[in-house]
This record gives C-alpha cells, structure tokens and sequence, in this order.
C-alpha cells in the first residue's frame, strides 16, 4: 500500500514543476512578469516551511504546559493511546502564514491601492477566523455558535468584494429565465455561506490522523492547477491578476501545511485542532471568493459534500449526535472499524472496505480526494461547455 507521506509528497512535487513549466514556455510573453514574482512567493514560502518546522516543536511544550493536549481515541488500549498528543498546534502554521503573507504583499507585489484593498481584506478575513478557531479549541464552543464563527470573519471578504453577482444559467432554463440572473445581494449570501461550508466541512471530516491536513493540501494543489490553466488560457487582464493572486496565496499555505502534515500524518506527533480547520477553510473560501472561481471550488469539495449529507440526520438533531463519531478501534486486530450509528464518509468507507488500518484508511480517503478532484477538473472544463 502506497505511504500517505509519498502520496503527497509525489502531488506536491508535480503540481510544482507543472507551474513553473507553464510559467517558463515561451507562448505566453504576457506572463513572463509574473514569472520573477512567483519565484519570490515560492522562496518566502520555503522561508514560512523552516519557521513552522522550528516552531512547532517549541509551541508542542507550550500547549502541553498549558493543557491543551489530548488522547489519541483511535489507539485506545495501545502505549500510544496513553501519551498525551499536543492539541491547538495548527495555530503555527496560521499565525506564520499571515505574517508571511503580509511580508510578501509588501515586498513583491506593486499593484494598486484596489489590489491593496482586497489583500489586506484577506488577511483581515483569515486573521479573525483564526483568532475564533482558538477560541474555540480553548473553550469548546457548541456548534450553533460555530457557525456563526465563518460569517463574521468573511464580513471583510464581502466588503471588499468587487466581482459580479450575475451567474451564468444552464442550457436548459435559459428560454425561460434567460442566459444569466443578477442575484444581487443574495449572491453575497451565497459567499457568505461558502465561507461557512469550507470552514466547517474540514472541521466535520476528520478524527483519523492527517486527514484534515491531507484533504487541505489536496484542494489547494488542485487550485494551484486551475490557476495554472486559467492563466495559460486567460484571455484578458482581469483573469491573469485574480488567478495570480490565488496563486500566490495558495502557495504560502502549502508551504505551511505541508510542513504541520509531517507532525500530523499517522502516527500523529500534534493534533490540529479547530483552528486549523477554520483557516484552512477560510483560506480556500478567500481565494474561490476572490479568484472568482466559487463554484469551481466546490467542485473540489465533493468527498466533503458528500461526507456533510452524509452527516445531516445527527448534524441537525433528526438522530441523536455523540461528541465523537469516530470509528471503533480494534486492541486485537489493530484496525479501525465501522460504527454505524456514526454518519460520516469515514464509517461509510470503512463499512463497504471492511476493517482497515488508520494509516490505511487515511490513504484511501485521500486517493478519493484526488480522483473526486479529477472528476471536478472533467466537470469544468469537460461538461461544462455542454450545460452552460
């Protein structure tokens, strides 16, 4: 069985020399300013990856010291289910993302004051989520307030917002409601809860060692490659500048997030927490808001749609909801196994595989991440010219 490390690894190595490859050719010319400035976003971001490697064993002693810590319940009856594991510990990688972040907006970027504008209300945006998701690790907050955490941190977001709010309308209803609809405000509604379905949707998914990591690498690579294909396709200014700034956010992130997934990956040395769910949440919803791709990231968020319907009769109280629903670990065979009053994708994978491993299980969700992405990428630009 394919090592979830190597996995990754592999998807980050090649997404990589796939950017600089397009970054490189000679068929774009338009593009060759760019080129000196990703370059710069890349080092800061392997500058980001050393400080969050240095970092985290020292805030590992801090948590702990803290109490802010934790039992792995998926090794339950093992020497390793008895070791308290650091919690919190994606507060690290957020708080040098944003800090590297704003080193890079000043130091590369030369764009306008409206560019200005909407960088820093990205920042502003992941900022106060991460300021809440603390909150939340520290006191446990209950999930009504939860959800109202992503909206009052998008609220910068949406301010700043300077897209349009007309949707492009499929083939089938267009001889009666037209080729598009201007939604108006209730497209900002829609953002608004974009922001609460990506926050939350990791938060949802997890319990196995570096899933929630794992997940989040994936949908970021995934649009490092549709910025990749919309800047060698983009036909006009405005396109190049949005999927660039993507891009260059995206790229910190990894760089973070790769480094906190060699703590996290099975057997796990830290435990995430809140936090990172939320900014990596925010991080994604800042740049399908901002890129003005919304409705293509959620096609990156197929296993997470899949995992919240799966979720709903014990998300809203229809059946009840424990306060973990994780899979059952196994003391003799060492594999986790199906709960089936626990109603998540995990469960749900584990009933149709059988009892499988947790290195395992995580490895086999993340490849579904990766083929779920794929199919997003033939949806958008396979069947998408035969509905719209």
């Amino acid at each position: 069985m394919i090592k979830v490390g190597w996995l990754v690894d592999g998807l980050v190595i090649f997404t990589f020399i796939s950017t600089w490859w397009v970054l490189l050719r000679d068929g774009r010319p338009d593009l060759a300013p760019l080129r000196l400035k990703y370059l710069g976003f890349n080092v800061f971001g392997v500058i980001a990856y050393f400080i969050v490697d240095k970092c985290i064993p020292i805030f590992m002693k801090f948590n702990e010291k803290a109490g802010l810590s934790g039992k792995d319940l998926n090794k339950k009856g093992t020497p390793q289910g008895d070791v308290p594991v650091p919690e919190s510990l994606g507060l690290v990688p957020a708080t040098v993302f944003v800090l590297v972040s704003i080193l890079g907006f000043i130091l590369i970027s030369d764009e306008g004051f409206k560019y200005q504008a909407r960088d820093t209300a990205a920042l502003l945006s992941i900022c106060l989520i991460i300021l809440l998701g603390f909150v939340d690790d520290v006191i446990d907050l209950p999930w009504r307030y939860k959800l109202i955490i992503p909206p009052i941190a998008s609220i910068p977001l949406l301010v700043t917002y300077s897209g349009s709010t007309i949707i492009l309308l499929p083939k089938l209803v267009r001889p009666f409601l037209g080729k598009t609809l201007d939604l108006g405000f209730l497209y900002y509604i829609y953002m608004g809860m974009l922001s609460v379905f990506c926050s939350n949707s990791i938060n949802i998914y997890a319990g196995i060692n570096g899933l929630e990591v794992g997940q989040s690498i994936i949908i970021g690579l995934s649009v490092i490659v549709h910025n990749i294909i919309e800047l060698w396709i983009g036909a006009d200014e405005i396109t190049v500048t949005l999927h660039f700034f993507s891009l260059t956010i995206i790229t910190i992130y990894l760089a973070v997030i790769l480094c906190l997934f060699k703590y996290n990956k099975y057997p796990s040395k830290v435990f995430v927490g809140d936090t990172f769910c939320y900014f990596s949440g925010m991080v994604l919803a800042v740049v399908g808001i901002l890129g003005h791709f919304s409705k293509t990231l959620l096609l990156f968020f197929i296993p997470q749609v899949l995992n919240f319907l799966i979720s709903v009769p014990q998300l809203f109280k229809f059946i009840p909801c424990p306060r973990h629903r994780l899979p059952k670990y196994n003391q003799e065979t060492k594999q986790l196994e199906c709960v089936k009053n626990h109603l998540t994708l995990i469960n749900a994978f584990l009933f149709v595989k059988g009892p499988t491993s947790e290195e395992n299980t995580c490895t086999y969700l993340l490849l579904f991440q990766v083929a779920c992405c794929g199919f997003g990428f033939f949806v958008r630009y396979g069947l998408g010219s035969y509905f719209f």
